[in-house]
């Protein structure tokens, strides 16, 4: 059986009919789905590009394809292709394969609305548009609107699906919970191999090593595509920091189109030659060996589902700071988080932590022994539970289906053929039957 994957991320397509992603969701991601499922299907965004960038990685391939939607940016983007996004929604569907979520998201939410009547199908819950669309996170006219309607749907879509997977153990099934008696899971979304993972002696040596003659330095993964990442306000604190004598710098891994804005308030922070725009940076040992220069790992969201950036720094064991928000809670303790969109107070948690190297160890040793909980090893197996329950659901409707005898138009005697005429047995006749006329 096959697997259909709808989801709101942007991939590119090549002139060759490959298809590419400048961030997550390479191939190798798609491997945990082909454990149960014979082929994935991914039906999503893909925008025309002349041939890929060196930093790219190709996502299909080896029983993995792309239904391409054509590709649109933002709500009046998608008012502008609205008819060719629908109908290619619809024609992703078309087939019998198990049907697969991934929401929050539009493109999740018309394929919902486009499946057969009592298809069922699955969601993989990946954040709350409640918090998602709040004031500060995504500055836009209709946002009130945007929190109601999108916040409506997740809830309707998680309470019809026949199973749930949530990268939370707890957040986002209080605010979005399952239908009575379906299978329900929580299973992180990251990815952590053995390499993931660094030993107990390099958390000391990191911490003896910070404080000698180079900057304390602060890692920074994330989007860069909205504000509700909160870079802006680490900005600031570094800021604040530097002006209280911490030689400190920033270096940011990620993309998108916030990065003028943020280069224009480091610039009237004064901290522009303080703050190191990596971009694209590849998954993997690439991202890894960044996270071993650093110091101190630092998530100062506004939103949250449960973030992989963060349980990855954790894996490398660095202190982290995040803020109270989505599932940020259940991976780090109270001490380690501090208040959304609030400089000041981010700005003093980091002080005070550049000051105390035996704290930072004990963080370290902390978190990575969180990170451990989040091996692929013991994540994959609850994941396969979770396929295999919507590939026995999908095969029992496809039964079904089978079974019902098919609708076909009556069989009228040659004479009146087309219709029923005012002399048959019908309601208002009486039940009389008369002899057609010749």
């Amino acid at each position: 059986m096959e697997l259909t994957i709808a989801l709101e991320q942007r991939f590119f397509g090549t002139a060759d009919g490959r298809y590419w992603t400048e961030s997550v969701y390479p191939r190798s991601f798609w491997s945990r789905y082909l454990t149960v499922f014979d082929g994935v299907k991914i039906l999503a965004r893909v925008h025309e590009a002349s041939g890929p960038r060196d930093s790219w990685k190709r996502v299909d391939g080896e029983g993995v394809s792309v239904a391409a939607i054509p590709a649109y940016v933002g709500p009046w983007g998608f008012v502008r292709r609205a008819r060719q996004v629908r109908a290619a929604v619809a024609r992703g569907l078309e087939d019998d394969s198990a049907l697969l979520l991934r929401v929050p998201g539009m493109i999740g939410t018309m394929a919902c609305s486009a499946m057969r009547h009592g298809r069922p199908y699955g969601v993989e819950v990946l954040g709350d548009p409640h918090e998602l669309f709040s004031r500060g996170a995504v500055p836009h006219p209709l946002r009130s609107f945007f929190r109601w309607w999108y916040t409506r749907a997740l809830a309707e879509q998680c309470r019809k699906a026949a199973c749930s997977l949530y990268v939370t153990e707890r957040t986002l099934q209080r605010r979005y919970p399952p239908g009575r008696g379906n299978l329900s899971v929580g299973v992180s979304d990251v990815e952590l191999p053995d390499a993931a993972f660094v030993s107990n002696e390099a958390v000391l040596q990191r911490a003896a090593r910070a404080g000698g003659a180079g900057r304390f330095r602060i890692a920074f993964v994330g989007s860069l595509e909205f504000p509700y990442k909160g870079l802006d306000v680490l900005i600031a604190a570094l800021a604040r920091d530097v002006q209280d004598g911490l030689d400190s710098e920033l270096v940011i891994l990620g993309v998108g189109r916030q990065r003028a804005a943020l280069e224009s308030l480091a610039r009237r922070l004064g901290v522009s030659d303080r703050l190191m725009f990596l971009g694209s940076v590849p998954a993997g040992d690439p991202v890894r060996q960044q996270l071993d220069a650093s110091d101190l790992f630092v998530l100062p969201s506004r939103v949250e589902g449960l973030p992989r950036a963060l349980i990855e720094a954790m894996a490398r064991g660095l202190p982290c700071i995040g803020t109270r928000v989505g599932g940020i809670p259940e991976l780090l303790p109270d001490s380690a988080m501090v208040k959304p969109g609030d400089p000041g107070e981010l700005a003093a948690r980091i002080l005070d932590l550049s000051a105390k190297p035996t704290r930072r160890a004990e963080w370290g040793a902390q978190n990575l022994a969180t990170a451990r909980r989040y091996h692929e090893d013991l994540l994959q197996p609850r994941r396969i539970a979770f396929y295999r329950c919507l590939r026995d659901l999908t095969a029992a409707w496809r039964r079904d289906r089978s079974r019902q005898p098919e609708i076909t138009a009556p069989d009228w005697p040659e004479r009146g053929r087309n219709r029923p005429g005012p002399s048959s047995s019908s309601p208002g006749s009486g039940g009389r039957t008369s002899r057609a006329r010749s």
